[in-house]
């Protein structure tokens, strides 16, 4: 060992951990050491004071903590840590270790598991990078009569990860004691400590900062929405499940039959008492009175007074009443159903008053007589001025509705089968349906101009061609009526129903024994079929009211066809048994549809392809719908002889249901072979 030994040392923040680094590498930070005992002891001048005074700072820090205190061991182990830093000449790196001892676990492997040195003689490494031999692990009796002889075996714990046990101090165990009870670890630490207000507010008229308001405070959060979205998804998919009210489960829990209590019932008063007082008695004329009552009526207990409980009867009906009681719950039900009380009144829709509805027919006004047999057809002029019926008895009468006059009559010799005005005010041209036969005939309405015109469009020039067979080549022959003015057209089958276009020109024909839909234009004298593959049994076609829209009626459903793009658009599904008519509201959004037993439906086009509702009211068979062309009425009439009018309200606003109100039953018709 030389005169003078050089010590340098550094020391840094993080090995130690913070407020230890006051001995960075600064002026007077390497020390000089002399030998001036000459003995060889080493005085330190300045680097070994840092190094002291480290040791100090990390005392200090320890039992600022509350784990040196009261430890007299501690402070023994302190002493000789300063002594040996003091009287140590080893090297830098030795006091290095010896600090990071101080505060560092005794293991070093870090986040490796343990589970990896289970087969190995060592735990782990230590600081310098050797090995932590296991120690001996003890039995439960061994370590039991260990515990027996040291009285400070509660305070030890054993350090897994260090393979060790560490005795706690006493200033631990309070620590613990105070995190148990949920109390601060130190007991000099005041949560409750007044609030210090160290920014002064008096004068201050501008805030601390005069940045503008973020955009994020006026506008909803875009990640609480994800949330939320979150959230009810996973209540759609059933991944949240939400408490459900307990319900009373002792039904539910019995074994066996449901218990079912007994009736409770009435209170005894004053009157059922063996000895009542004098008033609750009844006097004999009471009695004999009671006697003229009806049963229901009479009172069940009558009162009487004894002199003693002891002179009391047994009760007469005893036996009686225990036997129905023993019948009932024999007989009774073994479930108990919760009954609702509810108001039949308020299940009913709550509708309007008939009295506001008006105008509606009420009482038969006129009788249009002249008919030998049952009127199977009538149709209304556009003009509302005429009327025309047709009948079975082989004749077609135009009728002034005003006054019931009949203005003409057209014997076409054959039952008629439906009869219809043309739609335009200026064609007053009436198409009737005669067995196999569609007739086209002039009204003789009108002015001089009219019936030119009229005259014109009802002449046919030309029969059409006819093959070597004599076989008709086009599907309907057009020739001229030779009895009546108008136009012929002679059809295969029976044709049974006709309808017209909004404009007058084209026309509709059904001829269900062929399965054909007929369309006929009246300008140019020509038929076509566009419907040739149609899905069941036809039983009526209409046009829309408004636009190219072609309504077929089956007997199971309502088909919808685009003219313009000649496709399907909608197939109506009714749900009846058999169709029997149709109709279209003005507007054309809505149509009601007449069935066989009774019913019918009402479809919203807009709303969906099943029944808006469905009207049981007819016990027989409905003939025939029709809608009011400017009020909102549409009527059915049946085979019992019947017609049912009612108000429905279309309104422009899609949100709300169209109103269906039945307003009256118009009877006073007929019956004739089971037929209305």
């Amino acid at each position: 060992m030389g005169d003078e030994v050089g010590i340098s040392h550094s020391i840094r923040e993080d090995s130690i951990g913070g407020g230890l680094g006051e001995g960075k590498d600064t002026e007077g930070s390497s020390g000089r050491g002399r030998d001036s005992s000459g003995d060889g002891r080493i005085e330190v001048d300045s680097g070994l004071d840092s190094v002291e005074l480290m040791f100090n700072k990390v005392a200090y820090s320890l039992s600022a903590q509350g784990l040196d205190n009261n430890s007299e061991e501690d402070g023994d182990e302190d002493g000789e840590l300063h002594r040996e830093a003091e009287e140590s000449d080893s090297s830098e790196d030795e006091v290095h270790k010896k600090c990071f001892l101080l505060i560092a676990p005794r293991n070093t492997i870090g986040d490796v598991p343990l589970e990896w040195y289970a087969d190995e003689e060592h735990i782990g490494y230590d600081i310098t990078g050797k090995k932590i031999k296991k120690q001996p692990r003890k039995d439960r009796l061994d370590s039991y009569l260990a515990g027996v002889d040291d009285s400070k075996n509660w305070r030890k714990i054993y350090d897994e990860y260090n393979d060790e046990e560490v005795e706690l101090t006493k200033s631990e165990s309070k620590i613990i004691r105070r995190l148990l009870k949920g109390k601060t670890p130190h007991a000099d630490f005041d949560p409750y400590a007044p609030y210090v207000d160290w920014f002064t507010w008096e004068d201050k008229k501008f805030p601390l900062s005069n940045a503008p308001e973020p955009k994020r405070r006026f506008i909803p959060s875009k990640w609480e929405h994800k949330k939320v979205v979150q959230y009810i998804r996973a209540i759609r998919k059933g991944l949240i499940k939400f408490d459900q009210p307990k319900e009373d489960s002792t039904d539910k829990d019995r074994i066996g039959l449901s218990y079912i209590p007994a009736p409770k019932p009435k209170i005894a008063g004053h009157e059922e008492s063996y000895n009542p007082s004098v008033e609750y008695i009844p006097t004999q004329e009471e009695i004999n009175s009671y006697q003229l009552m009806f049963e229901e009526d009479r009172p069940k207990f009558i009162p009487k007074r004894f002199e003693s409980l002891r002179s009391v009867p047994a009760y007469e009906k005893a036996l009686k009443e225990g036997f129905e009681r023993c019948l009932d719950l024999y007989l009774c039900p073994r479930t108990r159903k919760k009954r609702i009380n509810i108001d039949p009144e308020s299940l009913k829709p709550k509708l309007p008053s008939r009295k506001d509805l008006k105008p509606y027919p009420i009482i038969c006004y006129l009788d249009y007589k002249g008919h030998t047999g049952p009127v199977v057809s009538i149709s209304v002029s556009v003009t509302g001025q005429w009327i025309a019926s047709g009948s079975k008895d082989g004749t077609v009468r135009i009728w002034e509705v005003e006054t019931g006059r009949c203005l003409r009559v057209w014997e076409v010799d054959e039952a008629v089968q439906h009869v219809s005005w043309n739609p335009v005010p200026e064609l007053p041209i009436l198409a009737v349906c005669v067995g196999q036969d569609l007739l086209l005939l002039n009204t003789g309405l009108g002015n001089a101009e009219e019936q030119s015109r009229m005259t014109e469009l009802l002449n046919v020039k030309e029969s059409p061609p006819v093959d070597d067979s004599g076989l008709n080549t086009s599907i309907v022959r057009w020739s001229q009526h030779e009895k009546h003015e108008g136009i012929r057209l002679k059809h295969t089958k029976s044709v049974s129903k006709v309808e017209w276009h909004r404009k007058g020109d084209y026309f509709t024909t059904v001829v269900p024994d062929t399965r054909a839909i007929l369309i006929h234009q009246l300008s140019k004298k020509l038929t076509q079929n566009p419907f040739k593959k149609l899905h069941g049994l036809p039983v009526s076609a209409v046009f829309h009211p408004t636009r190219s829209i072609f309504f077929i009626a089956t007997k199971k459903n309502v088909r919808v066809y685009d003219l313009l793009k000649q496709k399907l658009i909608k197939k109506l599904e009714a749900g009846v048994r058999e169709i029997s008519s149709i109709a279209i509201h003005p507007a054309g959004d809505n149509v009601i549809v007449g069935s066989r037993e009774g019913k019918i439906c009402w479809f919203d086009m807009d709303l969906s392809s099943q029944p808006y509702k469905i009207l049981n009211c007819h016990p027989k068979d409905v003939t025939n719908v029709a809608f009011h062309r400017s009020y909102p009425l549409f009527a059915s009439s049946s085979e019992d002889c019947s017609a049912y009018v009612f108000h429905g309200m279309v309104y422009s606003d899609l949100n709300q249901n169209p109103l269906i109100v039945p307003l009256e039953i118009l009877r006073g018709h007929s019956s004739t072979k089971s037929g209305g």
